[in-house]
């Protein structure tokens, strides 16, 4: 799996889940760059088959919904859709 990554100030291991197609996934991508924080993101979507369904995997185990955008944060906080506030929060910014 071919993982993006955004340079920028270390803020924890940062993985965003997301779809090339989603406007929220899109807005989280942006909130995230503008913060200037280190991530890596996956559209999952563009992914071949049978890596899709491996990284669908991990996203069940964060959201069992398997919804987007999901930003997992330091293996263990899991923040599903695009909440500002809350990402944030979870930063420490």
């Amino acid at each position: 799996m071919n993982v993006e990554h955004v340079p920028g100030k270390k803020a924890g291991n940062i993985m965003l889940y997301a779809l090339s197609t989603c406007i929220w996934c899109k807005k989280t991508k942006q909130l995230l760059s503008d913060l200037g924080v280190e991530y890596g993101y996956v559209f999952v979507d563009l992914l071949k088959a049978d890596e899709k369904e491996q990284v669908m995997r991990v996203v069940e185990k964060w959201n069992p919904d398997c919804s987007f955008p999901t930003l997992v944060i330091n293996d263990n906080k899991c923040i599903v859709g695009f909440k500002e506030s809350e990402i944030k929060g979870a930063l420490k910014l």
